[in-house]
């Protein structure tokens, strides 16, 4: 048992020790079906102004594409660039700041950020973010906002106290509709706590909570976040590097819909991530619709964490 213990606390230092490289994942481009490099995709930016990277959140190759990606993007654009995260909400943005200003340690901005408990798959991006300083924006609406719209509906978002507000998009803001709504039917039932990724046969929709405001105060804020920041007068040439679950961009539904509700004359390119049983060898028609570039990651390369 002692053996068995030790093994899983060295679990996550092993994965991260693990040496990948272009063997573990493919990139496809769904415009020409080919294969591309992660340096094609930095290139095809200088067409767009924000990149989202739809991942899967336990994805060791995932991950490692994502810090990689900002580190190319930063050799192309230098300090013109922006990292955008789901995985912070917006009422933490000064403890992100002072992090990145190097005041606060980092065991103290683990906490008070509420990090996730998988933040080492995220630091990478974080740290290089601070050494670079690059702005990281925390775009994520809080759980707890979430939760009131599932069980209460928009009306209670609008009425929170004046001080609550800023930390979720304004009210009124597009639901989901169409073919993303019929995925959130589809969706686990939860309590709006927890990012809603996961799949499962029957409706969700019973019972008093509607999934489908809370997955769509998440999507509004996290646009609304991104949006906000690029209209200040220092931001407005920017580009974005922004990393959600692939369920908030696959399809370029979800937050892509919401930036277009905000501007659109944003530019978005979207890069869905994920694992696939079948790698290397990969069907291109069961993809090419969730994204402009679509990575099939090596499934037998270990997880960061169980995905129960």
């Amino acid at each position: 048992m002692k053996k068995l213990l030790i093994a899983l606390m060295l679990f996550p230092a092993m994965v991260h020790a693990q040496k990948l490289n272009e063997t573990n994942y493919r990139i496809y481009s769904s415009k020409t079906g080919k294969k591309v490099t992660l340096k094609d995709v930095v290139s095809d930016m200088e067409n767009y102004d924000i990149v989202i990277f739809g991942e899967e959140h336990n994805d060791s190759v995932g991950h490692f594409l994502e810090a990689s990606l900002l580190e190319l993007m930063h050799l192309k654009f230098g300090n013109d660039l922006a990292l955008s995260l789901e995985m912070f909400d917006r009422d933490v943005q000064p403890v992100m700041n002072e992090y990145l200003q190097g005041y606060i340690r980092e065991k103290h901005f683990k906490k008070d950020a509420r990090a996730w408990s998988n933040y080492r798959d995220y630091k990478p991006m974080v740290t290089f973010a601070r050494k670079k300083q690059l702005d990281v924006i925390c775009a994520n609406a809080p759980a707890r906002y979430a939760n009131l719209a599932g069980r209460m509906g928009f009306r209670a978002l609008n009425i929170l106290p004046d001080e609550s507000r800023p930390y979720v998009a304004p009210i009124p803001f597009d639901t989901a509709k169409g073919e993303y709504r019929d995925k959130l039917l589809g969706v686990t039932h939860d309590d709006g706590d927890d990012d809603t990724t996961k799949h499962a046969p029957p409706p969700m929709m019973g019972g008093a909570f509607n999934l489908v405001l809370a997955q769509s105060t998440w999507d509004a804020t996290m646009a609304y976040s991104i949006t906000e920041y690029l209209k200040k007068k220092a931001n407005r040439d920017k580009k974005i590097v922004h990393v959600n679950g692939r369920f908030h961009s696959d399809g370029r539904f979800a937050v892509v819909e919401q930036l277009a509700n905000y501007n659109d004359k944003l530019k978005v390119l979207v890069i869905s991530s994920g694992s696939e049983a079948s790698f290397p060898d990969v069907d291109m028609d069961t993809h090419e619709r969730n994204g402009d570039y679509i990575i099939i990651t090596d499934p037998k390369v270990p997880k960061t964490y169980a995905d129960n």
